[in-house]
């Protein structure tokens, strides 16, 4: 019974894990030493063709106060004057579509009179589409550029689901700072 309950438990801790609607991609040059850059700037950020949930300077403040406090504990330090790398960013925010499936109910009542509705005793199923679901996706994209090539190397995006503009507002600390876990260099 004991393993039964910590079995119970993994699963729903697994559950919600999988369950986190945030997800960060990242790309980078390959065999670039980033501990060559000591300093770093900041251009303005690119504007985006979506919707302006980000462009307020809540956002901005939100944004820039994570992304330079994770750069920092990087050991980068800021330069305005002759910065070794800048940092720039954009937010995009657009709708997608998910198409809705449902499971048909398949399942006898078996030896001991279950009803089973996820085909079990060698019933077969396979979901079918319902119907379309609209949602909409906020994305921070942040790229760092060598000053001396002027080529972006380096570049992450974190994505999450947008149910209320201040509510992605809100969450962009948490977004910046798993874009920045991307980041070739370690916290020091």
């Amino acid at each position: 019974m004991k393993n039964l309950g910590i079995i119970l438990i993994a699963v729903v801790l697994f559950g919600v894990a999988s369950c986190s609607s945030n997800r960060f991609n990242t790309t980078r040059i390959q065999n670039l030493d980033f501990n060559q850059y000591k300093t770093y700037g900041w251009l303005p950020p690119i504007d985006s063709l979506s919707k302006d949930y980000f462009n307020n300077d809540i956002a901005k403040h939100n944004i820039m106060t994570t992304a330079n406090q994770e750069i920092e504990r990087r050991g980068l330090r800021y330069s305005k004057e002759n910065p070794d790398i800048l940092f720039r960013y954009v937010t995009i925010v657009n709708n997608k579509k998910r198409l809705v499936h449902a499971r048909p109910y398949y399942g006898y009542g078996g030896p001991w009179g279950w009803y089973q509705p996820w085909g079990f005793y060698g019933y077969n199923y396979h979901p079918f589409v319902v119907g379309e679901q609209r949602l909409r996706y906020g994305h921070i994209i942040l790229e760092a550029i060598d000053t001396k090539t002027k080529s972006v190397i380096w570049q992450a995006r974190g994505t999450s689901e947008v149910n209320a503009p201040e509510k992605a507002i809100n969450n962009l600390p948490k977004i910046v700072e798993g874009v920045m876990k991307k980041y070739p260099l370690q916290i020091k």
